[in-house]
């Protein structure tokens, strides 16, 4: 199905108003101090990554033409120009918020100091702590003398030095240092010369301080210096050759990242204009490689680990709580009588690690099955899964190497998981697995077996659930389980073919089948408006992109179906247009919380549909990848989703409209505030006590 291109708004200038909603949280006054800086870091961060794929993809796009084996970009040059442009302005904005932050730090004391305003005392830490700590991580290159040009890594940031003798300036030498952040924290705290005072310095200060020491044997007594990072294409090409497996694919893709062309080179608007001409040069870079003047300052996304420990008022985040029906019994009992379904990061993500634990020694257990697309770095539940398998359990690991910049952790893992004897999955072609699923299968007394384990919107890594807002459906409900097992099949036996999944009864699973199952759901509603009659829609999801379902919410809309939409990042819909029989109402949230959760609700008929999905609305969820989206039957999580999302709607403090014009325009009404993360907390926290 082919459509108009101008009917939607392009992916990527979608994506920078997303980052622009970041943005405003670091400029939001009432937001605490050092959560701006986090945001600071956030927005970075996401326009390195965004770079790093969709600029590079773009490019991509620009050099192979028709023949690119990818999704093309109407225009991809003229895309590219707009982000151009509208990163600049972000630019702009950022240091504007970042002055402003400084300003507010020294108003609380808080000193961030450049290697020129040091006093006596911490000019001697500082020497002492660059001879102690710092100067065998600290190799420079001469690089005028190098016929050969490093290649520059991806997420290092380097200091470009200029030096010279002041009674012959024209004689000059250039050198490069990479900063060694893998080795050290990037901020030092410093004496202070008062008590109530904190006084910090970048390591690339430090460096700097100390750079005659570092070129005395050149006898150099000016330097100046200026950082820059190069930002470099990191998709991986899979190549199809298929002597070569998988893992060998990856690691091979790995390297060649670290080589992969530049895509965006950031640097001091400061910098000595010969050492940029230089760089430039020697880098082989043009204008269009995005060359951005920068503050003093890059590689902001260290920010987001600011140190603490200098703020007055400690971290006000609240911490999960147990839900209550997994206070006081084991996790596996409760689910086997009941439907419990957690919402992190409200709800505590222990249960969820509890339920592999207790699988893992429980005598009855004979398998689990599990999808790990990205675990924390030093993941508790892998842990329990190496346990089960020394138990004698049947452990199969679905891990999907391929989940972007988790690459090499996701094969340390597998080797561990291999080593202690777990059967561990890695390959499907052309197909990420991106579902959030686990089956768990135990004997019952009368010698049969029992299936039960969860469905998940996303998150298996303790660390990040503290911080992403998903739900988790805990179940032994015998249809659900037995649609992930067969989603299991699938995945130890992809080359059979989509039948497995295409047996699923209950559980709706991509690649294609769930595009089907929901615009025959949005028909149903559509046909039910033209007869005049209650047609709604409910959906949930980080990104909305997909042609074919944004056509078909367009249908809806001029037959008088209700839209509420609140999408979080990638909005490529219109919501406004004079056609539409009711108006769309399109907010997006972004909060403390990342909002992660993918829910869907069709009032068909009055007896609503409800679903918790893996899967937005994108291309690649739909048709490349395995995700799982699962019906919620149970009339009391029924309710608790839709209470959420009713909190959502109304949310006047964190939301944003999702107008044509991606203007980021906050929702403010008369009514009294409504934060929907707080109230999300309050309405969850509340039934903890009424349940008890």
């Amino acid at each position: 199905m082919a459509h108009d291109k101008r009917k939607t708004i392009a992916r990527d200038i979608s994506w920078l108003s997303f980052n622009a909603r970041v943005l405003q949280e670091a400029a939001d006054p009432t937001v605490p101090l050092r959560e701006r800086i986090r945001f600071l870091g956030i927005f970075s961060n996401n326009l390195d990554e965004f770079f790093r794929v969709r600029v590079a993809t773009l490019r991509r796009m620009i050099q192979l033409g028709s023949k690119a084996n990818m999704h093309l970009e109407n225009n991809p040059q003229q895309i590219i120009d707009e982000i151009q442009m509208t990163v600049l302005n972000q630019q702009g904005e950022f240091h504007r918020i970042w002055e402003e932050v400084t300003a507010q730090l020294k108003e609380q004391k808080i000193f961030l100091l450049t290697e020129k305003e040091l006093n006596k005392e911490q000019q001697e830490f500082v020497r002492n702590y660059f001879e102690e700590e710092v100067s065998s991580d600290v190799i420079p290159l001469m690089i005028e003398n190098i016929p050969e040009f490093p290649a520059l890594h991806d997420r290092s940031i380097y200091l470009a030095v200029v030096m010279w003798k002041k009674e012959s300036a024209l004689k000059r030498k250039f050198a490069l240092i990479e900063l060694p952040e893998r080795t050290q924290n990037r901020f030092i705290i410093l004496p202070s010369p008062a008590p109530d005072e904190h006084h910090i310095i970048l390591l690339e200060d430090v460096i700097r301080f100390n750079l005659p020491d570092i070129f005395s044997y050149f006898g150099y007594d000016q330097y100046h210096s200026h950082i820059f990072k190069v930002t470099r294409d990191a998709e991986i090409d899979i190549d199809e050759d298929i002597s070569t497996n998988i893992i060998q694919k990856i690691e091979k893709g790995i390297k060649n990242r670290r080589k992969g062309k530049p895509v965006r080179f950031v640097y001091d608007r400061e910098m000595d204009p010969g050492l940029l001409e230089y760089l430039v040069r020697r880098l082989n870079l043009s204008k269009r490689d995005n060359l951005i003047p920068g503050g003093r300052i890059h590689n902001f996304r260290d920010f987001m680990e600011f140190p603490e420990q200098v703020f007055k008022e400690k971290r006000q985040r609240k911490k999960s709580f147990d839900h209550p029906m997994l206070t006081t019994r084991r996790v596996s009992d409760v689910i086997l009588e009941k439907d419990v379904m957690l919402h992190f990061p409200y709800h505590s993500f222990w249960p969820l690690i509890d339920l592999i634990r207790e699988a893992a020694f429980d005598p009855d257990v004979t398998s689990i099955k599990i999808t790990c697309y990205r675990v924390a770095p030093q993941s508790k539940i892998i842990n329990a899964l190496i346990n089960a398998v020394r138990n004698g359990k049947e452990v199969i690991v679905m891990l999907e190497l391929r989940a972007r910049f988790e690459e090499e952790a996701n094969i340390e893992w597998k080797n561990r998981l291999e080593e202690e004897g777990a059967k561990v999955l890695v390959e499907i072609p052309n197909m990420k697995v991106h579902s959030k699923i686990c089956v768990i299968r135990k004997k019952t007394k009368d010698n049969n077996s029992v299936m039960y384990g969860f469905v998940s919107t996303g998150n298996l890594s303790e660390r990040t659930a503290k911080l992403y807002g998903d739900h988790c459906l805990l179940t032994a409900n015998q249809k659900i389980m037995a649609d992930v097992n067969r989603m299991f099949n699938y995945l130890e036996q992809p080359k059979s073919g989509m039948n497995f999944l295409k047996d699923c009864k209950v559980i709706v699973p991509s690649p294609s089948i769930v595009k089907k199952e929901m615009l025959n759901l949005i028909d149903e509603e559509i046909r039910q408006a033209r007869k005049k009659k209650p047609a709604a829609i409910t959906l949930k999801m980080n990104s909305l992109s997909d042609d074919d379902m944004i056509a078909k919410l367009y249908e809806a809309a001029r037959a008088g179906v209700q839209l509420k939409l609140i999408v979080r990042g990638i909005f490529c819909m219109f919501s406004e247009h004079k056609k539409f029989e009711k108006p769309i109402r399109a907010i997006s949230i972004v909060d403390e919380y990342l909002e992660h959760a993918r829910v869907w609700v069709f009032h068909n008929k009055g007896k609503e549909k409800v679903y918790i999905s893996s899967a937005d609305w994108m291309l690649r969820n739909l048709e490349h990848r395995v995700e799982a989206t699962c019906p919620i039957w149970n009339e009391e999580i029924q309710q608790e989703l839709k209470d959420i999302l009713n909190i959502q709607l109304q949310d006047n403090v964190k939301a944003r409209w999702l107008d044509n014009e991606l203007s980021n325009e906050y929702v403010r009404t008369t009514k009294k505030k409504i934060r929907s993360q707080v109230e999300t907390y309050n309405y969850l926290f509340k039934k903890t006590q009424t349940e008890k």
